[in-house]
């Protein structure tokens, strides 16, 4: 739909111009204006697409009018109508911007003709402008999807088809020197803020909005080198926290993590502003990390440091037992010390998080341990620490089942290609990463013989092949298949088979007489 406004002092001008126009143009939108005063009102009201305008007018001129209008609306096109004797004005119009002009008087066909022009032009830009945004909509959506991506990826260790550097070179941010992590509690049913929230971190600070996980929102906020920190987080919590329609007594609640320097140490401000979620009874409705107390050094004769670095060697090594006697004698100690509740949830928390840390370090995915709700006693705590640990035991047992039985199958393939060599257990285990006695107990509990017989059994079954299918001697064949004394192979042979060689294979040459 093109709209067209008809400006001239004289009604017989503009109802003939509309008479023309309506008959060639059906589908144009058309009104008219007695002066320019009135045209410059109508340019905001009716948003023409066009202005045919006569120049000499009575008070303001069409030229005047023309100037104020393309002001406050650049993409109005004017056709100026003038005489004979205004034509120096036509020239300052063009000047101005104007498409094209009409004398007074002209034929309908010059009307028509130079109408169409600009209408044909208008219809193109309008038909391009719609493309762009369309494109613009899809290009909005589609980097909607790459920044919730990233964020994931950063946060969750997920990995996803495309690359993360590459979605990150996507993503227009000016500065990653320094970000810290905002993580929105969000109560059920509340989803529908989901946009509301992304605009308002849009409008106020550089950063990735993340997708809802359950019911919590982390946003990704790239530092502002201008502002403070502090300043800088709360001014976003409160702007988050003032989104109209909120329910103030809802449990809406901002956890702020501290500012890390760099995409690789991110998760860490993650944790730590869901560890600043954990007590929303506070009557401000945002927490920063760094206002919480930290218990370092709060248990009597207990080395923190000590602890941490015995539980992540012992996560590694699956020695889960010794890990669940060291966190849950820590929270015995929080106990007797009469460590509140929260500060002690928040210690077991971090050293929680040291194990998940090792777990993908090693390459288990897993999700970082969190608890679902703020506990109410120690008991509760110590189930709900269980819990969490006997998730983590069980990632870590399923990943090796798996690795253990690829493992198996790769090294088995193996020896039975090149059991005629020199096989070492030493050299298996460099293959598979791992170490030669884990490598020998892994052959007897998994096969149920130990490495030595299992190769063993390979050469023999080889040895018996080589005898039913060709005329090679014993000595041949006992090389042939690893084994350096034929005297030693006639023994071997003898003892998996209850056969010597040279009888088994004469009874295999004879079966094929």
């Amino acid at each position: 739909m093109v709209k067209l406004l008809i400006v001239d002092d004289e009604e017989i001008e503009r109802e003939g111009m509309q008479a023309i126009l309506q008959k060639s143009f059906s589908k144009l939108v058309i009104k008219q204006a007695k002066n320019g005063g009135i045209a410059v009102q109508m340019a905001g009201e009716f948003k023409p697409d066009l202005i045919l305008i006569d120049i000499k007018m009575p008070g303001m001129s069409g030229l005047e009018a023309f100037e104020r209008i393309i002001v406050d609306h650049p993409s109005i096109k004017f056709i100026m109508v003038t005489a004979y004797d205004t034509f120096d004005y036509m020239r300052q119009a063009i000047q101005l911007g104007a498409k094209d002009y009409l004398l007074k008087p002209s034929k309908a066909s010059d009307i028509v003709e130079t109408v169409g022009k600009v209408l044909k032009q208008i219809v193109e830009e309008q038909k391009s402008f719609a493309t762009n945004r369309l494109q613009q909509e899809l290009l909005q959506r589609t980097m909607s999807i790459v920044e919730s991506d990233v964020v994931t990826q950063l946060l969750f260790d997920h990995v996803h088809e495309v690359h993360i550097d590459m979605l990150v070179e996507l993503l227009d941010i000016k500065s990653m020197d320094e970000m810290f992590v905002v993580n929105v509690l969000m109560p059920k049913g509340s989803e529908t803020f989901y946009s509301d929230v992304k605009e308002k971190v849009r409008q106020t600070v550089s950063g990735w909005v993340g997708a809802l996980h359950g019911n919590r929102l982390p946003i990704i906020v790239f530092r502002n080198p201008e502002k403070s920190f502090r300043s800088e987080a709360v001014y976003l919590a409160r702007e988050i926290l003032s989104i109209p329609n909120f329910d103030t007594k809802s449990n809406w609640f901002v956890g702020i993590g501290n500012v890390c320097g760099s995409l690789d140490r991110v998760r860490k401000s993650y944790q730590e502003s869901l560890m600043a979620t954990m007590d929303t009874t506070e009557p401000v409705k945002y927490h920063l990390y760094e206002d919480m107390r930290v218990i370092e050094g709060l248990c009597t004769g207990y080395s923190i440091k000590q602890l941490e670095k015995e539980i992540s060697d012992q996560s590694r090594l699956g020695q889960w037992e010794k890990v669940r006697t060291h966190v849950m004698n820590l929270l015995q100690c929080c106990e007797n010390e009469g460590i509140s509740l929260l500060q002690a949830q928040q210690r077991v928390l971090e050293v929680l998080w040291i194990v998940s840390r090792v777990l993908r370090e090693l390459g288990i995915e897993t999700a970082t341990p969190f608890y679902s709700f703020q506990t109410h006693n120690y008991r509760q705590l110590q189930y709900e620490t269980d819990d969490l640990l006997d998730q983590m035991r069980q990632w870590y047992v399923k990943y090796y089942e798996l690795l253990e039985a690829d493992t198996i199958e790769q090294t088995k393939q193996y020896i039975i290609e090149h059991s005629h060599g020199e096989i070492s257990l030493d050299a298996l285990g460099k293959r598979v990463g791992l170490s030669p006695i884990y490598m020998s107990r892994m052959f007897k509990e998994k096969i149920g013989v130990n490495y030595i017989d299992f190769l063993t059994e390979c050469r023999i079954e080889k040895a018996k092949q080589l005898m039913s299918s060709s005329n090679k001697s014993i000595k041949e064949i006992s090389y042939e298949v690893g084994y350096h004394d034929p005297n030693y192979f006639s023994k071997v042979f003898k003892k998996l088979t209850n056969i010597s060689p040279k009888e088994f294979q004469k009874t295999m040459l004879g079966k094929k007489d």
